[in-house]
């Protein structure tokens, strides 16, 4: 419907498609990290078996792991041994031993390698699924939203949080707690067998570790303020693409294209800046703690040759030293990039969970009237009573303030006026869109308030300015209006509608594919079409907001006539902009700031010469 009125203004972000965050930094931070944390995982309460189990796996993969590179050093030490003891003729290497090493850490390594895989399905399984719930729970949440949510937030933000924050929370939740397992045991586990070898040699290599760890966590503060920038930038690129697509004719038509690209070359640069130092700090942490972790392994080398030469230890210890002190690090950098990652997952997680807690719609009476038979026909007839109806879409601005009007079954009421009148208010309230201030709308006596919702608004067809239609068959959208119906009475209501023939010319008939912006038809078209299908609702109550404003004259009287085959013997309220069109109407309703200052049939508001008259006068002269 025309959206007339003022409503509160919309919050648009700043996102790569230029309707809200879609584009939200990986990087971003929760303002209560905390507390989302605890919130998640009490939402993942279901889940804590398994998540144990999988962390059980976990550790006993990683131990697994962790053990190899000492069991694999015994075997070093017996070939190094026998192969000293060949040499010096007092024996040779003991293959057979050697052997038996080697199948056991076959059996060791396989059986960490399926542990480590049950591991990685359960809390892939674990992570998807709460992603799936809390797809579930939005998309339930939405249908239970009011109104008043979706005029003061922007659609891409909504959208925002049913895709990618969902989608950063199972992916960023799925790594970090795989990591802070595997990580917290390899550290432990590592130190643990370091120790069990040589502690000389362990106090030498952890002189390293603080200095790659506060060289990974400069490097990790400072990225992250550019890849926040790299992501803000990043949406103005794509909102700016995205504009210049959607108004590419009229970018074209006032020759914009030195404009557009100056804009684009301005905001890319912008993203080439901070994507270039965000990408080569980030690209600095791995050389710079492998320079500090070799300066290390170097020291550790020498004095693992020492005591070996002295006899402490044997050159197998040695090598899993050295492939423990190799590793170490790895743990540690990604220890500090988790810390990251769960700052990502608590900003998804809280702005998902705040959406989940926003206000609903106020709930429906618990024994809702009934207002369909056995045989699933209406009792209704279409009477319609407005009972000093108040409503302001901001308690501190009403737009309706005592609307009162009795319309009987059957009537055609035309409703008039200035933008911003309240014209499409009305048609809201009446569906119940909007909870009224005041006042109480009636339905052949019966209260909008003890229907349920889904009944009400089953009670209505609505054929509207901007006609809407998705991308799919013609047969499928005309079925929207009645899901069960037959093909024939689909084609029946296309043959009311005076559609039929137009349909039947396309190449695939009633198969022919609108396509996602429904271009592929004229807007003429697709009125008729909207027609049609309400005509397959076939509701009491039709809805009609001026649906021939943008077509041709020759369109027009085809529209204009298949909307009055609609209205015959249906309560109809026709939005008017042109006044010449609702002439026959048995009620018009003429509305100024929110009142009904005048309300009588065409020739009785001519006569009165007020402010109807003025409206029709002007629309001729303004011709």
């Amino acid at each position: 419907m025309s959206n007339e009125h003022k409503q509160p203004q919309r919050r648009m972000g700043h996102g790569p498609m230029g309707h809200g965050p879609m584009g939200r930094g990986a990087h971003e931070k929760a303002k209560d990290f905390k507390g989302t944390m605890r919130s998640l995982f009490a939402y993942m309460k279901p889940y804590y078996v398994k998540i144990m189990l999988a962390m059980s796996f976990a550790i006993i993969g990683t131990i697994f792991m962790i053990v190899g590179p000492k069991i694999s050093g015994k075997a070093t030490t017996a070939l190094a041994e026998g192969f000293m003891a060949k040499v010096s003729g007092q024996g040779g290497i003991d293959f057979a031993y050697i052997l038996q090493i080697i199948y056991f850490m076959l059996v060791l390594y396989t059986a960490s390698a399926l542990f480590s895989f049950v591991q990685h399905f359960t809390m892939s399984t674990v992570t998807q699924r709460t992603a799936y719930e809390l797809r579930q729970r939005i998309a339930a949440k939405i249908n239970r939203m009011p109104f008043s949510y979706f005029d003061t937030n922007s659609h891409g933000d909504i959208l925002s949080r049913v895709s990618n924050d969902v989608d950063t929370l199972a992916q960023s939740l799925n790594q970090s707690l795989n990591t802070l397992i595997t990580g917290t045991v390899n550290i432990i586990g590592f130190l643990v067998m370091m120790l069990s070898i040589s502690w000389e040699m362990t106090l030498i290599a952890f002189v390293s570790v603080p200095l790659s760890l506060i060289m990974v966590l400069f490097i990790v503060k400072r990225s992250q303020t550019y890849f926040v920038q790299q992501q803000r930038f990043l949406g103005d690129v794509n909102g700016h693409i995205e504009e210049m697509y959607s108004a590419h004719t009229v970018m074209k038509a006032f020759n914009g294209e030195a404009e557009s690209i100056a804009q684009f070359e301005e905001h890319n640069n912008a993203l080439y800046r901070v994507g270039w130092k965000s990408q080569f700090l980030s690209g600095l942490m791995q050389p710079l703690t492998g320079f500090v972790g070799n300066i290390g392994y170097v020291c550790v080398c020498l004095l693992g040759g020492y005591l070996a030469a002295a006899g402490r230890i044997t050159i197998g210890d040695i090598q899993a030293f050295i492939q423990y002190v190799r590793n170490f690090n790895q743990p540690i950098t990604q220890m500090a990039q988790v810390m990251n990652l769960l700052q990502s997952t608590a900003a998804a997680a809280e702005r998902v969970f705040e959406f989940l807690d926003e206000k609903e719609e106020i709930k429906e009476s618990d024994q809702p009237i009934e207002i369909y038979d056995a045989s699933g026909n209406c009792k209704l007839k279409g009477q319609v009573t407005f009972e000093n109806v108040r409503f302001g879409y901001t308690s501190d601005k009403i737009i309706i303030h005592d609307f009162s009007m009795y319309i009987k079954a059957g009537q055609k009421i035309a409703i008039v006026g200035p933008t911003g009148a309240g014209k499409t208010t009305i048609v809201k309230l009446l569906m119940r869109f909007y909870e009224l201030n005041s006042g109480a709308i009636y339905i052949d006596g019966i209260k909008t308030t003890d229907l349920r919702r889904s009944d009400l608004r089953s009670l209505f067809g609505m054929v509207l300015q901007d006609a809407w239609l998705f991308h799919g068959t013609i047969m499928e959208n005309l079925r929207y209006g009645k899901l069960n119906a037959s093909d024939e009475a689909v084609m029946q209501a296309a043959d009311a509608a005076y559609v039929d023939h137009f349909i039947r010319t396309l190449e695939h008939g009633y198969d022919t594919e609108i396509n996602e912006d429904s271009n592929n038809i004229s807007q003429g078209q697709k009125q008729l079409l909207t027609i049609a299908r309400a005509f397959l609702a076939d509701p009491k109550i039709l809805i009609l907001d001026e649906a021939t404003s943008s077509v041709d004259t020759r369109t027009e009287v085809l529209i204009q006539k298949g909307m009055n085959k609609l209205m015959e013997n249906r309560t109809s309220f026709v939005i008017a902009h042109r006044l010449s069109t609702i002439r026959d109407a048995d009620l018009i309703l003429v509305m100024k700031d929110g009142d009904i200052v005048e309300a009588g049939s065409h020739e009785a508001l001519m006569a009165d010469n007020g402010f109807y008259t003025q409206l029709y006068n002007s629309q001729f002269e303004e011709v």
